[in-house]
Protein backbone atom coordinates (compact mmCIF):
# COMPACT_ATOMS: atom_id res chain seq x y z
CA UNK A 1 0.00 0.00 0.00
CA UNK A 2 0.78 3.28 -1.27
CA UNK A 3 2.32 5.81 1.82
CA UNK A 4 -0.26 8.89 1.67
CA UNK A 5 0.92 11.87 -0.13
CA UNK A 6 2.49 14.94 1.50
CA UNK A 7 1.13 17.92 0.01
CA UNK A 8 2.96 21.08 -1.30
CA UNK A 9 2.18 24.76 0.56
CA UNK A 10 0.02 25.03 -2.75
CA UNK A 11 -1.65 22.10 -2.74
CA UNK A 12 -2.74 22.36 1.03
CA UNK A 13 -3.48 25.97 0.35
CA UNK A 14 -5.97 24.73 -2.36
CA UNK A 15 -7.55 22.07 -0.34
CA UNK A 16 -8.66 25.24 2.34
CA UNK A 17 -9.74 27.65 -0.07
CA UNK A 18 -12.04 24.60 -1.15
CA UNK A 19 -12.84 24.11 1.91
CA UNK A 20 -13.95 27.48 3.28
CA UNK A 21 -16.53 26.88 0.55
CA UNK A 22 -18.35 24.08 2.34
CA UNK A 23 -20.95 23.76 4.97
CA UNK A 24 -19.26 23.50 8.56
CA UNK A 25 -16.22 24.96 6.95
CA UNK A 26 -14.13 26.04 10.45
CA UNK A 27 -15.26 22.45 11.74
CA UNK A 28 -13.47 21.01 8.52
CA UNK A 29 -10.63 23.37 8.46
CA UNK A 30 -9.97 22.66 12.45
CA UNK A 31 -10.25 18.88 11.96
CA UNK A 32 -7.96 18.76 8.89
CA UNK A 33 -5.04 20.97 10.41
CA UNK A 34 -4.84 18.94 13.76
CA UNK A 35 -3.29 16.37 11.83
CA UNK A 36 -0.85 19.52 9.58
CA UNK A 37 -0.17 21.13 12.51
CA UNK A 38 0.13 18.49 15.65
CA UNK A 39 0.43 15.56 14.01
CA UNK A 40 -2.92 13.65 14.99
CA UNK A 41 -4.09 10.45 13.67
CA UNK A 42 -7.55 10.21 12.41
CA UNK A 43 -8.85 8.07 14.59
CA UNK A 44 -7.33 10.51 17.63
CA UNK A 45 -8.94 13.41 15.88
CA UNK A 46 -12.12 11.58 16.10
CA UNK A 47 -12.06 10.65 19.47
CA UNK A 48 -11.23 14.27 21.17
CA UNK A 49 -13.38 14.86 23.53
CA UNK A 50 -14.48 18.82 24.58
CA UNK A 51 -12.76 18.07 28.00
CA UNK A 52 -8.95 17.20 25.74
CA UNK A 53 -9.02 20.31 24.66
CA UNK A 54 -10.49 23.25 26.48
CA UNK A 55 -9.59 24.18 30.34
CA UNK A 56 -12.04 25.01 32.53
CA UNK A 57 -12.47 29.07 31.87
CA UNK A 58 -12.91 27.93 28.38
CA UNK A 59 -9.30 28.80 26.81
CA UNK A 60 -7.77 26.03 24.48
CA UNK A 61 -5.07 24.02 26.14
CA UNK A 62 -1.38 24.10 24.94
CA UNK A 63 -1.24 20.24 25.82
CA UNK A 64 -3.83 17.60 24.58
CA UNK A 65 -3.02 14.52 27.06
CA UNK A 66 -4.33 11.84 24.76
CA UNK A 67 -5.41 8.70 26.94
CA UNK A 68 -4.52 5.19 25.41
CA UNK A 69 -7.87 4.42 24.38
CA UNK A 70 -7.48 7.38 22.14
CA UNK A 71 -4.57 6.36 20.46
CA UNK A 72 -3.03 3.76 18.46
CA UNK A 73 -0.75 0.79 20.38
CA UNK A 74 -2.54 1.67 23.42
CA UNK A 75 0.15 4.32 24.86
CA UNK A 76 -1.07 7.34 25.80
CA UNK A 77 1.21 10.51 24.29
CA UNK A 78 1.12 14.34 24.78
CA UNK A 79 0.08 16.59 21.62
CA UNK A 80 2.02 19.73 21.91
CA UNK A 81 -0.45 22.90 20.12
CA UNK A 82 0.71 25.58 18.15
CA UNK A 83 -0.28 28.63 18.69
CA UNK A 84 -1.88 29.19 14.81
CA UNK A 85 -3.69 25.86 15.72
CA UNK A 86 -5.16 27.39 18.92
CA UNK A 87 -6.29 30.34 16.81
CA UNK A 88 -7.79 27.98 14.45
CA UNK A 89 -9.61 26.05 17.14
CA UNK A 90 -10.64 29.57 18.57
CA UNK A 91 -12.27 29.85 15.51
CA UNK A 92 -13.98 26.76 14.83
CA UNK A 93 -15.00 26.76 18.97
CA UNK A 94 -17.07 29.65 17.78
CA UNK A 95 -19.49 27.56 16.17
CA UNK A 96 -20.30 25.06 18.61
CA UNK A 97 -23.03 26.39 21.62
CA UNK A 98 -22.24 23.24 23.95
CA UNK A 99 -18.88 22.57 25.31
CA UNK A 100 -19.34 20.14 28.16
CA UNK A 101 -15.93 18.36 28.33
CA UNK A 102 -17.80 15.08 27.52
CA UNK A 103 -19.02 15.50 24.64
CA UNK A 104 -16.95 15.11 21.25
CA UNK A 105 -15.05 18.13 19.98
CA UNK A 106 -16.43 17.53 16.29
CA UNK A 107 -19.38 16.49 15.45
CA UNK A 108 -21.21 16.03 12.27
CA UNK A 109 -24.14 17.82 10.71
CA UNK A 110 -26.54 14.46 11.96
CA UNK A 111 -24.61 12.88 15.07
CA UNK A 112 -22.66 14.13 17.75
CA UNK A 113 -19.43 12.96 16.90
CA UNK A 114 -17.50 11.55 14.32
CA UNK A 115 -16.26 7.35 13.87
CA UNK A 116 -12.35 6.87 12.63
CA UNK A 117 -13.55 5.26 8.95
CA UNK A 118 -15.97 7.97 8.43
CA UNK A 119 -13.87 11.00 9.07
CA UNK A 120 -11.20 9.10 7.01
CA UNK A 121 -13.58 8.91 4.22
CA UNK A 122 -15.01 12.74 4.65
CA UNK A 123 -10.69 13.86 4.62
CA UNK A 124 -10.87 11.64 1.13
CA UNK A 125 -13.64 13.35 -0.10
CA UNK A 126 -12.29 16.66 0.94
CA UNK A 127 -9.34 16.02 -0.99
CA UNK A 128 -11.03 14.89 -4.09
CA UNK A 129 -13.22 17.55 -4.61
CA UNK A 130 -10.04 20.22 -4.16
CA UNK A 131 -8.26 18.24 -7.24
CA UNK A 132 -5.52 16.67 -4.86
CA UNK A 133 -4.89 13.13 -5.75
CA UNK A 134 -2.57 10.46 -3.50
CA UNK A 135 -3.91 12.31 -0.78
CA UNK A 136 -5.60 10.88 2.08
CA UNK A 137 -6.27 11.03 6.11
CA UNK A 138 -2.81 10.52 6.74
CA UNK A 139 -1.27 13.28 4.41
CA UNK A 140 -1.38 15.45 7.28
CA UNK A 141 0.42 13.23 9.84
CA UNK A 142 3.35 12.31 7.57
CA UNK A 143 3.70 16.26 6.54
CA UNK A 144 3.45 17.31 9.87
CA UNK A 145 6.28 14.67 10.45
CA UNK A 146 8.29 15.57 7.09
CA UNK A 147 7.77 19.56 7.50
CA UNK A 148 9.64 19.19 11.06
CA UNK A 149 12.64 16.66 9.77
CA UNK A 150 13.25 19.35 7.00
CA UNK A 151 13.00 22.25 9.66
CA UNK A 152 16.27 20.21 11.66
CA UNK A 153 14.28 18.70 14.22
CA UNK A 154 15.48 15.39 15.22
CA UNK A 155 14.45 12.17 14.96
CA UNK A 156 13.87 11.54 18.09
CA UNK A 157 11.67 14.27 18.75
CA UNK A 158 9.84 13.32 15.97
CA UNK A 159 9.02 9.92 16.97
CA UNK A 160 7.98 11.16 20.51
CA UNK A 161 6.21 14.03 18.88
CA UNK A 162 4.18 11.21 16.65
CA UNK A 163 3.84 8.76 19.28
CA UNK A 164 6.30 5.62 17.55
CA UNK A 165 8.24 3.54 19.67
CA UNK A 166 10.26 3.16 17.06
CA UNK A 167 12.38 5.93 15.37
CA UNK A 168 12.71 3.73 12.08
CA UNK A 169 8.82 3.71 12.23
CA UNK A 170 9.07 7.23 12.12
CA UNK A 171 11.83 7.97 9.17
CA UNK A 172 9.68 6.00 6.63
CA UNK A 173 7.01 9.24 7.09
CA UNK A 174 9.79 11.35 5.85
CA UNK A 175 9.25 12.11 2.18
CA UNK A 176 12.24 13.02 0.41
CA UNK A 177 12.14 15.18 -3.02
CA UNK A 178 14.20 16.97 -5.39
CA UNK A 179 14.00 20.35 -3.70
CA UNK A 180 15.24 18.59 -0.54
CA UNK A 181 18.33 17.31 -1.93
CA UNK A 182 19.07 20.55 -3.88
CA UNK A 183 18.83 22.55 -0.27
CA UNK A 184 20.98 19.65 1.07
CA UNK A 185 23.95 20.25 -1.07
CA UNK A 186 23.91 23.84 -1.02
CA UNK A 187 25.06 23.23 2.71
CA UNK A 188 28.54 21.48 1.36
Amino acid sequence: MAQAKTLTTTELEQVLRYISSTTYAERNRAMLLMGYWAGLRVKEIAQLKMGDVLNEDGTIKSEIRLSAEQTKGNDGRTVFLPAKLKEELTVYLKTRHITMPDIPLFHTSKRLGWTPNTLCQHFFWLYKKAGIAGASSHSGRRQFITTLANKGISVRILASLAGHKSIAVTQKYIDVNDDMKRAAVELI
